[in-house]
């Protein structure tokens, strides 16, 4: 029912388009077992996911992103009830028709913290924060051996080298000025990372929009979004966090690295965020803003510094 998509052109022309898309997943559905449950697309993600009734989740995954279908799967079966929140459970997943994959999970439960952070009271957001530190070293501290035929980058090192050499061409795609640009083959220079840390298994989008939350109480409901995941420096999950979870408040950031366990470096973080795969400097200062001075360091100390 869905054609294949293995190109740029073949993803803007199918996955879009719901007269395309949505014949598939109610076909999909029907295979497993769910005909004719009401099916509502999420507006927002990378890959097409619907809600299937009030218990389930799918997400496709066209050929072109058909190992992110298995990694997804494969995480999201390997950390289930090993963290402090709530994971979906994956009901069943594999291979569709064209290359395509997917994944139908248990659907959470909560409200997106992203959509309910500005009415979340203080106090409530700092209690937030520690959660999310909590969860997030509980990931950390996952036992990765089983998952390394799935998750890349295998060889820690040689990623931060091929990420370096492509750092200024990145952020020069996505229209940063001349001034930033100069400054970012000294700054990577000057930090020195790990070429081979202790293997972390890394969600690498630790955003507000990946957790749910109950408005009564303010409290953790879920976390999601595996697709993305890696294995390799802890260090390098805190860019999200610094950037959309904390949002530059040395605050919180210190509490959730209190409730973590252990101390983030600014520099290193500022690092990777400049090496980061969906890299996206511009968006950051749009969304956060820079300190007078304006330089790498600056920046570190204002998105990644606690107090």
């Amino acid at each position: 029912m869905l054609p294949p998509v293995e190109t740029d052109e073949e993803w803007d022309a199918v996955v879009p388009d719901e007269t395309v898309m949505r014949p598939g997943a109610q076909d999909l559905c029907a295979r497993l077992g769910l005909a004719g449950a009401p099916l509502t697309r999420f507006p927002d993600g990378s890959q097409p996911v619907y809600a299937v009734g009030d218990e389930h989740v799918l997400k496709l995954f066209p050929g072109a992103a058909a190992l992110d279908g298995e990694a997804e799967g494969r995480v999201l079966s390997h950390v289930q009830g090993l963290l402090p929140v709530p994971t979906p459970r994956v009901r069943d997943a594999g291979a569709y028709e064209n290359g395509w994959r997917y994944v139908l999970m248990s659907r959470l439960r909560g409200v997106n913290l992203a959509a309910a952070w500005d009415r979340v009271p203080r106090a409530d957001r700092e209690r937030l924060v520690a959660e999310i530190g909590a969860v997030l070293a509980a990931l950390h501290a996952v036992d990765v051996t089983s998952l390394d035929d799935v998750l890349g980058p295998g060889d820690w090192g040689a990623f931060v080298d091929r990420q370096r050499a492509g750092a200024v061409a990145q952020q020069r795609g996505h229209g940063l000025p001349a001034a930033w640009l100069e400054q970012i083959p000294r700054f990577l220079a000057s930090v020195p990372l790990p070429r081979a840390p202790r293997p972390a298994l890394l969600h690498t989008e630790v955003m507000q929009q990946h957790f749910l939350v109950d408005p009564d109480g303010w409290r953790l409901t879920g976390l999601f979004d595996f697709e993305p995941a890696m294995i390799g420096d802890r260090a390098y999950d805190f860019v999200g966090v610094g950037l959309f979870v904390t949002r530059g408040d040395p605050r919180l950031l210190a509490r959730l690295t209190k409730e973590y366990g252990t101390a983030v470096d600014p520099a290193e973080v500022m690092a990777y965020t400049l090496l980061h795969v969906y890299s996206n400097l511009p968006w950051y200062l749009r969304e956060l803003g820079a300190p007078a001075d304006a330089t790498p360091e600056s920046l570190a100390e204002a998105w990644f510094g606690t107090c």
